[in-house]
């Protein structure tokens, strides 16, 4: 930033003003370095580094994404550890092949065993929109249509190139993300539990209740 002083009246003769250079302002004061912002980043640079993979793989797709986690692309540098245990400790699901409507409420169930902040990569056409199946009974036109997604990986079948690209964008996402302002609802007031919960896992019944 700069501000140039202007000349006096009269003084033609004199060179022209030399201008002034202030400094830049700080975007981080004292009492900002307590806010919860800066706590905000190193949990979301945590978070994008460390993103433990549950693989839900329907079809042909599964194949390059086993090809992306292997020695030639080896998505582990980027942060992203495949093939976690299971749903509970996992972080991203990537649904890779044809969603059937029959397979639809096995994939919702997995991704509500998911603990939050949870995140969802579709990969390949079909799990988009169906793909070539689109048109058929039985098949679910995108994933979207069952769980929340929040990168989308176009082609038939993507190359494993297209998967390391769409987890950078998902890390990018992450970078910059609020979790508060991820789980409001439209009025910015936070979800309750029960409305976090999915209709299709029931609680067991409490001690002494009739089922």
């Amino acid at each position: 930033m700069d501000v140039t002083s202007p000349s006096p009246a009269g003084a033609g003769d004199e060179p022209a003003a030399v201008p002034t250079f202030l400094p830049e302002p700080k975007r981080l004061g004292v009492l900002s370095r307590l806010a919860p912002e800066p706590m905000k980043v190193v949990l979301n640079w945590g978070r994008r580094y460390s993103l433990w993979v549950f693989n839900f793989g329907l079809a042909c797709c599964a194949i390059e994404f086993i090809a992306a986690s292997m020695a030639r692309h080896d998505f582990i540098r980027l942060g992203v550890i495949p093939f976690a245990p299971g749903p509970r400790q996992a972080d991203l699901m990537i649904v890779s092949g044809t969603v059937t409507d029959k397979m639809a409420p096995a994939v919702r169930r997995l991704y509500e065993q998911m603990p939050e902040p949870k995140y969802v990569i579709s990969f390949g056409a079909c799990s988009n929109c169906g793909g070539p199946y689109w048109d058929s009974y039985s098949v679910t036109k995108g994933v979207d249509q069952i769980i929340p997604v929040d990168v989308y990986v176009p082609g038939c079948p993507p190359r494993p190139e297209a998967l390391l690209q769409g987890i950078l964008k998902l890390q990018e996402k992450i970078a910059r993300e609020s979790l508060g302002e991820r789980y409001a609802d439209a009025a910015g007031a936070r979800p309750s539990t029960a409305a976090l919960r999915s209709g299709l896992v029931t609680p067991p019944p409490a001690a002494g209740e009739d089922t």
